[in-house]
């Protein structure tokens, strides 16, 4: 089934900028130019808030992993963090020094990277709400901050037309990705971690391998790519132009499966719910619009499942078979007529088989950690027991 427009909210009077779910799906938060947060329910005839307090538009929006909490940041420099209640009360972040633009929890809500004009990336703990420290290399002004899924990452996009990566721990850049022809929009990480997707005003949607600092796809629109959000199987990837379109890419087969028309003008933000059933967007028509996504439940209901941690003996959690994604992507083919079609085939298949050859060993490193871990476990209980036996017998 395609995928289809489920709900319609109005109440912004502006052009939308940004649209993120609750973890629970009851709720889901927009910003907007006009200088608000609204926080919509997804439950019928439930009224909407709307929360005032930024001075200027308000750039973006996101709820924390519990949902307690939603980060908003905006054109007046600071960033706010907001309870999504009646009374909507919030705090203020106050470290950049020009238009915030982005905003992103950590997966584990203990931390929140924010991206600015003032051109660097700066990191917050969200409990004591105090500023830690910058990345600045970027040379003009940063669109778009992430973490990777483990906190230990960080992807930055700018409009110095540059993609970069940095080690959290060290505060390092490790990687600039430069193959952008103009400003990038947003950035974000595959759910498996290994890869990440950019989108420019190019017209493109890269996505690259951070492992191997490699082009794995190359998608060329003929519209700005204002925004993308990954499924949370990590198969399909949708996007938002500013020809009014969103649109929703198959990785797996490395082509474009459903343009969708539903807003009046570009198409500003989109975001999957975090069970991939339903997505957002937003556009400069100030409108925010709810889809089901309608995919068949089986193509990723497997995949999430066996992303779904085993635990193992000891009760602590293991993801033992990550989806690699870095394995199942095909290339997307390039034109290019000069080159013999049945060595590209056979150039494509070799790497695949690399591709794939490295994610079994991945796979198997994990595995033998995991039971590394549970052997020093075992013995350490063997240990004990040992001297529980020893004080039995002394007791005796």
């Amino acid at each position: 089934e395609d995928p289809s427009l489920e709900r319609h909210f109005k109440g912004h009077r502006d052009a939308v900028t940004s649209v993120d779910f609750s973890l629970n799906k009851k709720q889901l938060a927009s910003g907007s130019m006009d200088s608000c947060l609204m926080i919509w329910s997804m439950r019928p005839q439930m009224r909407a808030y709307r929360f005032v307090g930024h001075k200027d538009a308000v750039m973006c929006v996101q709820f924390s992993p519990s949902g307690h909490l939603v980060a908003s940041g905006s054109r007046d420099k600071t960033v706010r963090l907001w309870v999504p209640s009646v009374k909507g009360e919030s705090t203020v972040f106050k470290a950049h020094t020009a238009t915030v633009r982005s905003v992103h929890f950590s997966s584990d809500g203990q931390s929140l990277v924010t991206a600015s004009d003032d051109k660097t990336v700066k990191v917050w703990t969200v409990h004591r709400q105090k500023f830690l420290f910058s990345l600045s290399q970027h040379i003009n002004w940063v669109r778009c901050a992430r973490f990777s899924p483990d906190g230990r990452l960080i992807v930055s996009a700018s409009d110095d037309k540059t993609v970069k990566l940095w080690d959290k721990t060290s505060r390092e850049c490790i990687h600039s990705f430069c193959e952008h022809g103009g400003f990038v929009n947003h950035v974000d990480f595959h759910p498996s971690g290994t890869c990440i997707a950019a989108a420019g005003t190019d017209n493109t949607v890269k996505v690259w391998d951070v492992r191997m600092n490699r082009l794995l796809q190359h998608y060329q629109g003929n519209a700005v790519v204002n925004s993308l959000s990954f499924h949370p199987s990590g198969n399909y990837l949708v996007t938002a132009s500013n020809d009014s379109t969103l649109k929703i890419l198959d990785l797996l087969e490395g082509r474009l499966l459903y343009t969708l028309h539903g807003h009046q003008g570009p198409a500003t933000c989109v975001a999957f719910s975090r069970a991939g059933d339903l997505f957002a967007s937003g556009g400069s028509d100030e409108q925010v619009m709810v889809w089901k996504t309608n995919f068949d439940a089986a193509d990723y209901g497997d995949v999430l499942k066996t992303q779904k941690s085993g635990t193992s003996v000891d009760g602590t959690h293991h993801t033992l078979v990550e989806m690699d994604c870095g394995v199942h992507l095909k290339k997307t083919k390039t034109q290019d007529s000069g080159r013999n079609h049945m060595q590209q085939e056979e150039e494509t298949n070799l790497a695949n088989t690399l591709e794939h050859i490295m994610g079994q060993l991945d796979v198997l490193t994990q595995t033998v950690s995991i039971l590394e871990q549970r052997l020093t476990l075992t013995e350490d209980k063997l240990k004990e027991c040992l001297e529980n036996q020893q004080k039995i017998i002394q007791n005796k």
